[in-house]
């Protein structure tokens, strides 16, 4: 079978496609090695993350991408302007000289590819036939189900039975902390709202106690087997709730990727005023069913005992607050980190996660994420727990590694506010050498 390539515009020859045709399998054939491309090729998926991560695109069968393939959506050059995308680029560490083959629809690769061009990108194609005819060499997520699109969960809402939809009820939900302000005025139809008032308590805005979050999930209408759905207009609130549900023992438990943005992104309408449960049901199995998803301070305190090639304690907070020179927060006072502890990395303050997301809010690849904890040692093969201030941004981490099939992972529950409080615990500050 023949994948046709065109070019918008002239580009430089290439020997792979100097016939003006060429196949997934010829670059897969000359330039794959070992499962990933060599260096001699750059190929862009501009397709949304959601199919990137695994997701079927137009009712296909399978999804992921080309393996090597770097993730830039098209649909991100409405939001970023020339320079962003020029740090964009670099970022993804492409080349201006190196052929570059675009995948997705032939509008998308258009626009992407002029836009590259703009940029100085000289040799340019667009493979027109579509990915799914290589689909014995993509490579997915393992619970990219987890990770959900806009789309998939409007076809939820409207009861148009998508791939991979919930097996039985679902719940949908938004989270944010104090009054629903904003939800009332405007929401996803359908959800109801959870205040993280209700699953953390002071001191340390560690979560509740086991019986209330029983009284929380019966009040909610969720069973062990109900799949819950949950979004925020800022989605580490919503991975907190996604952490602790999970914890608790909800075995399928899913977060829009990009969160509120991406439905309004998607066009679809918003509802007013509130939702509610109208009845009450027994969760069905005793709380926790999975304690290894949070942890406490005497077992951050056993982690850190222990060898740190096979154990990782992660702080995911700027730099500026893992080497001491802030706190991050108004009501924490201590400076530093968790003596022992790797840095994994956060956003530019407390209020988000940014290295782990695209420009749309959704998650970056699993490649990017990986390639953030190369130099730090953290990896899929140890016990991992993730910490912050206190649980959002390291519940956002833990969830995309849930996602990226990580076994042994965990949020530290008390993160730097419990563990700072107690002069009994060592902690550090300053840059480290590793």
């Amino acid at each position: 079978m023949s994948y046709l390539l065109k070019t918008p515009a002239p580009v430089s020859a290439f020997a792979c496609i100097s016939s003006g045709a060429a196949t997934f399998d010829n670059i897969s054939a000359q330039y794959l090695i070992n499962g990933q491309l060599s260096d001699k090729v750059q190929v862009i998926d501009c397709r949304s993350s959601n199919h990137y991560n695994g997701w079927p695109q137009n009712n296909g069968s399978s999804g992921g991408h080309f393996p090597g393939a770097v993730n830039i959506d098209s649909q991100w050059l409405t939001d970023i302007d020339q320079k962003q995308l020029q740090q964009l680029l670099s970022d993804k560490q492409l080349q201006k000289d190196k052929p570059t083959f675009l995948y997705c629809d032939d509008n998308a690769s258009l626009s992407l590819s002029i836009a590259l061009k703009k940029q100085g990108f000289a040799k340019v194609s667009i493979i027109t036939q579509p990915l799914s005819q290589a689909a014995e060499k993509l490579i997915i997520q393992p619970n990219f189900k987890q990770l959900v699109s806009a789309q998939w969960l409007r076809d939820v809402i409207n009861n148009n039975k998508p791939l991979y939809g919930p097996k039985k009820d679902y719940k949908l939900i938004e989270v944010h902390w104090g009054p629903a302000a904003k939800y009332l005025a405007s929401h996803i139809p359908g959800a109801q709202y959870l205040n993280t008032n209700d699953i953390e308590s002071q001191p340390w805005w560690n979560r509740v106690c086991d019986q209330k979050i029983a009284e929380l999930l019966k009040n909610y209408g969720i069973r062990y087997d109900t799949t819950v759905i949950l979004y925020g207009r800022n989605n580490m609130a919503a991975a907190r709730a996604a952490n602790i549900m999970m914890y608790a023992g909800v075995d399928d438990v899913r977060l829009l990727n990009g969160g509120w943005q991406a439905w309004l992104d998607a066009g679809y309408a918003p509802a007013p005023l509130c939702g509610s449960n109208k009845k009450q049901i027994e969760f069905g199995r005793k709380i926790p069913a999975n304690p290894h998803y949070i942890i406490d301070v005497p077992q951050a305190r056993a982690l850190l005992s222990k060898d740190p090639h096979l154990h990782s304690l992660v702080s995911i907070r700027t730099f500026e607050e893992y080497t001491g020179k802030i706190s991050g927060y108004d009501y924490i006072k201590p400076k530093g980190r968790i003596a022992g502890s790797k840095w994994g990395h956060a956003g530019t303050n407390s209020n988000n996660a940014a290295d782990f997301l695209n420009p749309d809010g959704t998650m970056k690849s699993a490649s990017e994420i990986k390639d953030l904890w190369k130099s730090w040692n953290i990896n899929p093969n140890q016990k991992v727990a993730f910490y912050c201030g206190t649980g959002w941004r390291a519940s956002e981490v833990f969830f995309y590694c849930h996602v990226m099939g990580w076994k042994d992972i965990s949020v530290f529950d008390g993160g730097w506010y419990e563990w700072s409080a107690d002069k009994n615990n060592p902690t550090d500050s300053g840059c480290i050498s590793k």
